[in-house]
């Protein structure tokens, strides 16, 4: 087993960065589990096969329910993805260690309480403003990737 480059566990940005990174995908896996867990309460499965072992092909259809579980996951990864490149090409542009941990503390708020607003279906804007809140330090990190690597283009 190769041992962590020491370079990179110096670097406190990029430490940073992977226990936001952490903690937003830990996130996912729970919606993930919710959403299955909502599948069988509701027995609304995806698959014949999952229907059959549950109860009948009655169970194989779809359930408001369990679809607004899925795009709550749908919409991690349309951002969530897209954070975990742009965090790590920006902490390797040597930001102030404080900036960019409120870049990734606000971005992970900002998406777990997109996630609960989502779920608990909380009353409007409360999704919207947690959703454009995650994403104002994306472009910020966006822009300052793109400052840095302009001169290389």
């Amino acid at each position: 087993r190769a041992a962590p480059s020491p370079k990179m566990m110096e670097n406190k940005v990029f430490m940073s960065f992977t226990f936001y990174s952490t903690i937003l995908i830990l996130k996912m896996y729970v919606v993930a589990i919710i959403t299955g867990q909502v599948r069988l309460r509701k027995k609304a499965f995806a698959n014949p096969e999952d229907a059959l072992r549950n109860g009948g092909l009655q169970y194989y259809r779809e359930d408001p329910d369990v679809e607004r579980c899925r795009r709550a996951h749908r919409n991690d990864m349309e951002n969530i993805f897209p954070f975990l490149f742009l965090g790590a090409i920006y902490s390797l542009l040597d930001p102030t260690p404080a900036v960019a941990r409120i870049h990734f503390f606000i971005f992970c708020v900002g998406r777990i309480i997109h996630t609960i607003a989502y779920l608990l279906q909380l009353k409007a804007p409360t999704r919207s403003v947690a959703y454009s809140m995650a994403q104002l330090p994306c472009f910020s990190m966006a822009l300052q990737i793109l400052l840095a690597t302009t001169p290389y283009w």
